[in-house]
């Protein structure tokens, strides 16, 4: 029997939906059933172990020595020391809450309910605390437990023992609840895919199914997200050393040289939002991230950053000059101490993403042999100094509209907001000075046939960046600059007419 519930209805012979009242003849008449839920991937959307991991990772490194201290231990162990370094607090954890509804309609009936999960105890008794849904938490390091890791047949004992054989509906998502389900008098299954529906199903007849998972295309489409490709357009800027320096033959190189850090910066958007993952959901926004909202479990993540870093060396490997590595590699290194350390500091955040912007232009003419002009990093220093501002502006006016005292997981406080938007003035104003002497030297009248044209430049560049600046001071801006223009209709006619009075400065 195969079955898609909504919330509230539980399924199973007498059972009807929850909140109506139990039959006289039931045999849960005289005992009510108890519900016993899982948390990691059940009542949390993502697993408590890898968020409280990746925590330590982020904030307390040097706790990771005392938990590999504890493998030869076993895995309750090592919960225990992840446990004592860090608890990932309720309001942190996306929450089922088809689940959720679920353990408050048991309530209303009058079921025992029990939080029963493999996490340790502390974790578990915090989730437990904070939702007010649960009269009981048997957990990994409870005394249930025996000393055990609570999983599979471990906690299927755990139940019998504690309300017999059949006296309890258990709601889990995994194949290692298989012993559970067939212990318990109705299995629910939380997301399961085909596979584990049929297996749930077999083992316990009475099977229930609730929040479908999505269509493949739609699993992959959050995978995608997840990649960021919007953000693919900033590495644009490893063409521009052989566009500037008009070498047509370096495009292969640089072409080779784009796809290489598209698949290294998704490596580092996976890596920051999963070390980002309790700042991005206290953001209005960024709590939408697939990681943030536990579309993706935290594994895949993991997997993917490393998968897509080999992915980079190889395209640089085949397509480029092997000293483009080394630009490639500084590159990941400074954005995972941005994303570690950098972006925590105060204004230093800022001069590291121009920092990350100029290193596109490095790769690029590492991957070409084009030797980078000092005009070229000069406005390149002013111009994306201007864009990092801009993109801490636009986090900046969220906070003053949210009502805020700061940005969570950086150094800001709502009021830096005026000195944020005078430092991307003034940087944007450096630039286009920056662009008036370059056409004003000696090098563009060697490389251009009519330089005059250039100049018409100078009040684009101005009009583009002074536009942004008042587009965040109004609320209109994206998180990104980049993105913004991208999606921007008038910046793109900005754009394609700059590159046109290029075009004809050189061929006229």
């Amino acid at each position: 029997m195969r079955r898609y519930v909504s919330r509230g209805d539980t399924g199973g012979p007498g059972a009807g939906k929850v909140g109506e009242p139990v039959p006289e003849d039931s045999p849960t008449a005289t005992r009510p059933t108890a519900l016993a839920v899982d948390l990691d991937g059940t009542l949390s959307r993502t697993d408590t172990l890898h968020e409280a991991l990746l925590a330590v990772v982020a904030s307390a490194p040097g706790a990771l020595g005392g938990i590999l201290g504890a493998a030869p231990s076993g895995k309750a162990a090592v919960k225990r020391k992840v446990a004592e370094a860090v608890v990932i607090p309720a309001e942190a954890l996306p929450l089922n809450e088809e689940v959720l509804e679920l353990v408050r309609m048991a309530r209303v009936e009058g079921r025992p309910t029990a939080l029963v999960t493999a996490a340790d105890e502390a974790q578990a008794r915090a989730v437990a605390e904070a939702t007010g849904l649960f009269d009981e938490v048997i957990a990994t390091g409870s005394p249930a437990a025996l000393g055990r890791n609570l999983g599979g047949a471990a906690k299927a004992e755990a139940l019998v023992s504690r309300f017999g054989a059949g006296g309890f509906d258990y709601v889990g998502d995994a194949r290692v609840d298989l012993p559970v389900w067939k212990a318990a008098r109705r299995a629910i299954t939380v997301r399961a895919g085909a596979a584990l529906r049929n297996a749930a199903e077999f083992a316990n007849p009475d099977a229930v199914h609730l929040d479908p998972p999505l269509a493949p295309y739609r699993r992959a489409r959050r995978y995608l997200r997840a990649l960021r490709p919007y953000q693919w357009a900033k590495n644009m800027l490893v063409f521009l050393p052989a566009i500037a320096a008009q070498e047509v033959t370096a495009l292969p190189a640089a072409l080779a040289a784009f796809i290489a850090f598209c698949l290294t910066a998704s490596s580092v958007y996976v890596v920051n939002d999963l070390l980002d993952l309790a700042a991005d959901r206290a953001h209005p926004r960024k709590r939408r991230r697939p990681f943030a909202a536990g579309d993706i479990p935290l594994a895949h993540g993991v997997a993917m950053a490393v998968l897509l870093v080999c992915a980079a060396i190889a395209v640089a490997l085949i397509g480029a000059r092997p000293i483009f590595l080394i630009p490639l590699a500084s590159y990941y290194i400074g954005t995972c101490a941005y994303s570690f350390w950098l972006k925590r500091k105060l204004i230093i955040d800022i001069m590291a993403l121009g920092g990350l912007y100029t290193a596109r232009l490095v790769a690029g003419a590492a991957a070409t042999a084009i030797t980078l002009s000092p005009w070229m990093m000069a406005f390149s220093m002013f111009l994306f100094l201007a864009l990092a501002c801009v993109k801490r502006q636009a986090e900046l006016m969220d906070v003053e509209v949210l009502g805020t005292d700061g940005l969570p997981g950086r150094a800001y406080e709502a009021g830096d907001l005026p000195v944020i938007r005078g430092i991307a003035l003034s940087s944007t104003h450096a630039a286009v000075l920056v662009l008036a002497l370059y056409i004003a030297s000696d090098d563009v009248a060697r490389n251009y046939g009519d330089p005059t044209l250039l100049w018409i430049l100078c009040p684009i560049l101005l009009y583009w960046l002074l536009r942004m600046v008042m587009a965040t001071h109004r609320g209109r801006m994206t998180d990104d600059p980049i993105v913004f223009t991208a999606r921007d209709g008038r910046s793109r006619l900005l754009i394609a007419a700059a590159a046109a009075i290029v075009a004809c400065a050189t061929y006229l």
